[in-house]
């Protein structure tokens, strides 16, 4: 049986800079009846390893270290026995919500993870946080964007970490260049696809935001 792509929304809290803000996380599950990873481990890791429904998970993948699509990570390891990925530019953040857990093993631009005959690669795009990836899968003509990119724009960048000109510069040449069809699944909120957020990218930065 081909991979799927199972979508699960948790609720809480996204805290930084001082500030808090009550947020929904998408929280993606990849994989067949057997076995899956989960893309941004957010929130309730309970209601996660439910929507496993008993296949081994083989990793959770960290698109970013923000607490919100990391909180739950800990927790589902420890139930789980998967590793925590995450790109090592992300550590300074990680260590603000987890001082005594760190991740279990490192993401690194054009690395393929696979699972259940389907191969993920990942795209290191900086900007929303140092160490942000997006998961690209051309056999699911799909690619995972975290905080990257959105319905609409690239992530936010107002905050410690980020930059707009970094996060501008990763959508074009790494997402933009993707086949336009491919569907881009968010961190937050709706889908949307390469095509449609293309010929925005003037705008965007237009904006400078």
């Amino acid at each position: 049986m081909a991979a799927r792509i199972d979508q699960l929304v948790t609720s809480g809290t996204f805290a930084l800079d001082g500030g808090e803000w009550d947020v929904d996380n998408n929280v993606w599950i990849v994989g067949d009846d057997s076995e899956a990873v989960v893309i941004d481990a957010a929130h309730d890791a309970a209601a996660i390893e439910d929507a496993l429904g008993g296949r081994t998970l083989r990793a959770i993948i960290c698109t970013h270290a923000h607490n919100d699509h990391i909180d739950a990570a800990p927790a589902l390891a420890d139930a789980t026995g998967a590793p925590i990925l995450l790109h090592p530019d992300d550590l300074p953040l990680w260590k603000q919500t987890h001082p005594d857990r760190a991740p279990d093993g490192e993401l690194a631009d054009g690395q393929e993870i696979t699972v259940a005959g389907t191969t993920l690669t990942v795209l290191h795009t900086p900007g929303h946080a140092p160490g942000a990836v997006c998961l690209y899968a051309p056999e699911l003509a799909t690619v995972f964007t975290g905080d990257t990119l959105f319905q609409g724009g690239p992530g936010a960048t107002g905050r410690s970490f980020s930059s707009f000109p970094v996060i501008v510069d990763s959508i074009r040449d790494r997402l933009l260049t993707l086949d336009p069809a491919t569907e881009v699944r968010t961190g937050h909120g709706d889908s949307t696809t390469i095509g449609a957020e293309a010929p925005h990218l003037d705008e965007w930065i237009a904006r400078g935001h």
